[in-house]
């Protein structure tokens, strides 16, 4: 009998499309390459736990897997990351990274789609990226992720560090401190499945998400107050 920690990719599923379409309202209201990236980021979130959901209703399949090893662990933080990319760098800076790191998940994405797969390692109901033949493929992931790292967590730690000391401004301290949390969440969970572990990242995901989604909900409210502080850019606010 399965875990109804195997059920939990649904819900998350449904809090990342209602986030995607707050943040896309975002972007036509305010314009802003930033967050057009974040509404992608938070569409590719629901479609990698769409994939684990399908899993859960339907079983293994070979296409299903390899679109979650694709929205997954190569879409999974990076297009939240070049939001904040395109935020926090000058936009010259921010197109090359947008082209390097577009190029790297496409090759890394075409590999996972050509690489054999191991069907004597399928486990029902059960995603690991063990089942590659080509077990290379998955060190594309790390790189795709320490780069969401650095960018959507170190950017949110530089707008929080920024604000610690002002008390005008002290919800968008605690956003952004949430906001670091939340995106450091899902990738603990993507370690924990390289060691057979997926039930964890499926808790990760949904706890990293809502966690992202109030941390937004406190720079959001915080901005009318913040305008008399310095003209410092948010993440998931600006």
């Amino acid at each position: 009998m399965r875990s109804a920690i195997y059920y939990i990719p649904i819900a998350t599923t449904l809090v990342a499309l209602a986030f995607t379409g707050i943040l896309f309202r975002r972007w036509r209201q305010r314009g802003g390459t930033h967050h057009l990236w974040w509404a992608a980021g938070t569409l590719t979130y629901a479609l990698g736990t769409i994939t684990e959901s399908a899993t859960t209703l339907l079983g293994w399949h070979p296409m299903i897997f390899r679109w979650w090893y694709i929205t997954g662990a190569l879409l999974g933080g990076a297009p939240l990351a070049q939001g904040s990319v395109y935020l926090h760098t000058p936009r010259r800076v921010a197109n090359v990274l947008s082209v390097v790191l577009v190029t790297v998940v496409v090759v890394a994405s075409a590999c996972v789609l050509l690489s054999p797969l191991r069907l004597d390692l399928v486990e029902p109901y059960h995603l690991s990226g063990k089942v590659f033949a080509w077990q290379w493929v998955r060190a594309f992931s790390p790189f795709v992720n320490l780069y969401a790292f650095v960018f959507l967590v170190g950017g949110a730690i530089r707008s929080a560090l920024r604000y610690r000391r002002q008390v005008e401004t002290r919800n968008r301290f605690l956003g952004n401190v949430l906001i670091a949390v939340g995106a450091m969440l899902p990738g603990i969970g993507g370690t924990f499945t390289r060691f057979g572990h997926t039930e964890v990242l499926y808790v990760t995901e949904f706890l990293g998400l809502v966690i992202l989604y109030f941390g937004f909900r406190l720079n959001v409210t915080a901005a009318p107050v913040a305008a008399a502080a310095p003209p410092i850019p948010e993440m998931l606010t600006a």
